[in-house]
C-alpha cells in the first residue's frame, strides 16, 4: 500500500476533494492537511512521516512544508500538481485536475 498525502492551503476544497477521490482506491491510503493556522487539518510531522509522498497544489506548499519540516521532507517525494486555489470542493474540472498525475503516478508505483 501507497500511503499518500495531499497538501493545499486550508485543506477545505483541494486537498480534501484528493482525498475524497481516493479514499476507496484499493492500492493506496491517503489523508489530507493544510499549511495555513486555520487549516480543517493542519499538516503536521506525523503526516510526513507517514506519507510516501505528498502532492501539493502549488509551489509555495512545498516551500511552507520543507521550511517548517525540513528533516520529514529530505527522504520524500513531493509533487506539485500546479493546481490554483480557484475551484470549489469537488468541483468536476477540479477532479480532473486531480486525477490525471496523480492516477499516472499510481499505476507508474503499482
Amino acid at each position: 500500500m501507497l500511503n499518500i498525502l495531499f497538501i493545499c492551503s486550508r485543506n477545505r476544497w483541494r486537498s480534501l476533494t484528493a482525498e475524497t477521490i481516493y479514499k476507496k482506491h484499493k492500492t493506496v491510503r491517503v489523508k489530507s492537511a493544510g499549511t495555513e493556522n486555520n487549516a480543517r487539518i493542519k499538516v503536521n510531522a506525523k503526516h510526513l512521516n507517514w506519507a510516501d509522498i505528498v502532492f501539493v497544489m502549488e509551489n509555495h506548499h512545498k516551500e511552507k512544508i520543507i521550511q517548517q519540516f525540513p528533516n520529514e521532507c529530505s527522504n520524500i517525494e513531493i509533487v506539485i500538481l500546479e493546481i490554483p486555489d480557484e475551484y470549489k470542493y469537488m468541483d468536476k474540472e477540479l477532479i480532473e485536475e486531480i486525477q490525471d498525475p496523480v492516477s499516472c503516478y499510481i499505476s507508474d508505483k503499482a
